[in-house]
């Protein structure tokens, strides 16, 4: 909204600052910052009275675990409406990827919502059907791909750039997937909101992650929406994406926001109302700025999260026997012996320099 200042720059010049992605994607990460850490307490306090006995904790996990009974969940509200004010506030409203981008992570939002709200009503972890949740979320993603590869500008220089995908590490090297590439670009939502919401199991250390992804895919945005800056990087410049890094930039704030609250110990849990919306947001990022694979990279975390799990139950289907003591992977360690902050920091640290390998295949080409 806020963007629309800079058409009266010739009445008023200092409104020309509001052109500029950098200043707007700073001024929505403190905005959104401030607004879920004001407003943080009163959220808190109103979901614990609503939901009484709190999010059902695993009676087989670790102990630890047990002292959590009682904290409330559904904290991705904070985070969300933090995110969604602010990116109506500073984000320019002309750029359709802004409105896809919200639209995926107001879907996915309201399918983790439903979740949750199930779970706590009938204090069990069988929230909303597996089949069906996934069908939502397939439905909302492959709505989301057909628009972006309807609104992706082609060039002479990549004719096919809007049903491609492209190669991280070699120079001008696309791939086709033509029809294909809208449910290429579903599975990849898809996996990302659901591998962010395995990661989301102890205190901190899925909202770290993310904000790290974000700060990440800021920059990837605004460079990919660069025309500039594309070219001497040699990455694809796909027109308009420069606006994500406002929606990015959101995000991290009201990400710090709810990490004041979600530190350990824990007031709150983000649940699958934010690890979903967050985890779809970032594919979605990825999808529309031509980096699926470094998103793999950089969201490297939340993909060996999603493995342990697919590996844990494939194992124990064929062969009756368990490769980790408990899946997601972050809880093996914790059933090792690990601390749960040596846990969180590790995985931090291992999402630093997953985002750090993500960052550097921009200028190996």
């Amino acid at each position: 909204m806020l963007a629309f200042l800079a058409d009266f720059s010739s009445y008023f010049g200092p409104l020309n600052v509001f052109r500029y992605i950098t200043f707007r994607a700073a001024g929505a990460t403190i905005t959104a910052m401030f607004m879920v850490f004001m407003f943080g307490p009163a959220v808190i306090a109103s979901l614990r009275i609503r939901q009484g006995r709190g999010q059902p904790i695993r009676e087989d996990g670790p102990e630890s675990h047990l002292l959590k009974r009682g904290t409330p969940t559904m904290g991705g509200l904070m985070i969300l409406s933090g995110l969604i004010a602010t990116t109506l506030l500073w984000a320019n409203l002309r750029s359709p990827y802004v409105w896809i981008t919200l639209s995926v992570t107001v879907g996915f939002g309201a399918i983790g919502f439903y979740d949750d709200f199930l779970k706590v009503t009938k204090q069990s972890h069988k929230g909303f059907s597996g089949k069906s949740r996934l069908a939502l979320e397939f439905l909302i993603a492959g709505i989301a791909c057909y628009f972006i590869s309807v609104f992706t500008v082609n060039s002479p220089e990549s004719p096919t750039l809007s049903t491609s995908v492209s190669i991280p590490v070699f120079k001008g090297i696309l791939v086709n997937l033509g029809l294909f590439f809208v449910p290429f670009g579903m599975f990849v939502m898809v996996a990302a909101g659901n591998a962010v919401n395995l990661t989301d199991g102890l205190d901190g250390l899925a909202i770290v992650p993310v904000m790290i992804a974000s700060a990440t895919f800021g920059i990837i945005a605004y460079l990919s929406g660069h025309a500039v800056f594309s070219s001497y990087l040699g990455i694809n410049f796909v027109h308009g994406t420069g606006e994500l890094a406002v929606v990015l930039g959101a995000l991290i704030g009201a990400g710090l926001g709810f990490l004041w609250y979600n530190a350990p110990p824990a007031q709150i849990f983000m649940g699958d109302t934010g690890s979903l919306a967050l985890g779809g947001l970032l594919g979605t990022v990825a999808v529309a700025t031509k980096h699926e694979i470094v998103f793999a990279i950089v969201g490297g975390l939340f993909v060996l999260e999603a493995l342990s799990v697919i590996i844990q139950v494939a194992s124990f289907k064929m062969t009756g026997k368990r490769v980790f003591r408990m899946a997601p992977i972050h809880h093996h360690f914790e059933k090792k012996g690990w601390k749960e902050a040596q846990v969180v920091i590790r995985f931090w640290i291992v999402s630093v320099v997953l985002a750090l390998i993500g960052l550097a295949t921009l200028k190996l080409r």
